[in-house]
């Protein structure tokens, strides 16, 4: 059994749709508590699971692993034991590697839409060195709250980002062509990004938005700007809800 967090929208609201959060690097399920109560309050459900362990560079393996997992924990989100759709991956650092990776495989559950946050870099120059934890939260965050909250979590495994994600699965993310509708969201201050290839990415894809996060470090969703990216999350899921058609377009503004 798939263990997660769980985060239930106002009482007497209709579920809009049902959101499983991945977690990256190094990273719980604690990590997203804030991310996940901001999405529940927009009457979404949102479960968060374990990170998936990237030890393998089988993504036909590791694509059985995550859909199984992420089966497992929509499989009762509904009232009636069914899926709330639309049925959103947020992907996070590895997690949005994982997620990305899933998406040419076969698996048991297709999500409706994908969200990849903080994709790391394929190139040597976007990855992290071995340092201090200040300097990894440097990496991660400038925000003084998840700072706190990563420090405090006695589970949450420092030196993470250390970790090489596979290159299989990196390919497999930056090179998909899918047509599943996908909102990239990553950090203009993310030392671990690869911008040019993120800009590619979108590109390759039938459906896909890329989003800049500026003064966002590499927690893209959990950083000083977490409010905006949770809003923008929000929006694609209200756009995604409306056959991709945004909802709201600006027609004159003065910035």
């Amino acid at each position: 059994m798939t263990q997660y967090s769980d985060y239930f929208g106002p009482e007497g609201l209709r579920v809009r749709g049902t959101v499983l959060v991945v977690p990256g690097r190094g990273e719980t399920r604690s990590t997203y508590t804030r991310f996940g109560r901001r999405l529940a309050a927009d009457a979404y459900r949102v479960r968060v699971i374990d990170a998936p362990d990237l030890d393998t560079e089988d993504l036909t393996t590791l694509a059985a692993r995550l859909s199984e997992a992420a089966e497992d924990t929509a499989a009762d989100t509904a009232a009636d034991d069914g899926v709330v759709r639309p049925l959103v991956l947020v992907g996070a650092d590895s997690g949005a590697a994982a997620v990305a990776a899933l998406l040419d495989r076969e698996p048991g559950v297709r999500p409706d839409a994908v969200v990849l946050a903080g994709l790391p870099g394929r190139s040597p120059g976007t990855a992290a060195t071995a340092g201090t934890w200040d300097e990894e939260l440097d990496v991660r965050t400038s925000c003084p709250a998840h700072r706190g909250a990563l420090t405090e979590d006695p589970e949450v495994r420092r030196g993470a980002l250390d970790d090489a994600v596979p290159e299989a699965v990196l390919g497999a993310a930056y090179d998909s062509e899918t047509a599943v509708p996908t909102l990239l969201l990553v950090g203009d201050a993310d030392p671990l990004a690869d911008h040019e290839a993120l800009a590619h990415a979108a590109k390759s894809r039938a459906a896909a938005r890329l989003s800049v996060v500026h003064g966002a470090h590499h927690d893209v969703l959990n950083d000083l700007q977490h409010r905006s990216a949770a809003a923008e999350v929000v929006t694609f899921l209200e756009t995604l809800r409306n056959d991709l058609r945004p909802l709201v377009t600006v027609r004159s503004s003065a910035w």
